[in-house]
């Protein structure tokens, strides 16, 4: 059972830091920022593959530094994501994090990590995240697929008719949520 709690960070308002410069980095850096465009990100690496300088080129909230990782990368963080293969290094930032209260996601490592980076299907301002509990990002990657075939286009349409309509409904929580359940029951028949 898959007992992972869902959550979406504002990760304009947290600082993560990235360690590791290659394809690998790359790839996380692309995802926390394709999900939040202004993410306040600091990328630490000895080493920088040329398509991590090339996305990063003109990104002004992404910060690098070309040099070995220290503990006090660690400062003022909250999100740390490792993407280095080195199970002694790895084990060490794992000490760290936890000693420090930073949540980690270790690439390809779920044992040593507090959080995992799913699958996002976004239509306008409707995100679905996908979890596979770290055991298939590949299962994960084939139901985005599936759910962004799905989605209608619209979807965004109706969620500002629904954002709009909710405004205009009076009553106490209880009342207003039993009149959007009734509104919106359509939708999944």
């Amino acid at each position: 059972m898959n007992h992972l709690f869902p959550i979406y960070l504002k990760l304009d308002q947290l600082k993560t830091l990235v360690v590791g410069g290659g394809p690998v980095g790359l790839e996380k850096l692309q995802a926390l920022i394709t999900n939040s465009p202004n993410a306040v990100i600091k990328v630490v690496a000895k080493d920088v593959c040329i398509a991590l300088l090339e996305f990063i080129d003109g990104k002004k909230n992404i910060q690098l530094e070309v040099r070995e990782f220290v503990e006090e990368d660690l400062w003022d963080k909250q999100i740390v994501i490792l993407a280095t293969n080195n199970p002694t290094f790895n084990d060490y930032v794992r000490e760290l994090t936890a000693e420090n209260n930073i949540l980690l996601n270790v690439a390809d490592k779920p044992a040593l990590c507090d959080f995992y980076l799913g699958s996002v299907v976004q239509k306008g301002d409707l995100k679905i995240g996908i979890s596979t509990n770290g055991k298939s990002p590949t299962i994960a990657k084939r139901i985005k697929e599936l759910l962004e075939n799905l989605l209608p286009e619209e979807i965004d349409e109706t969620l500002a008719l629904m954002s709009s309509y909710r405004k205009q409904l009076k009553g106490d929580l209880k009342a207003k949520i039993e009149v959007l359940n009734a509104h919106t029951e359509s939708l999944i028949r």
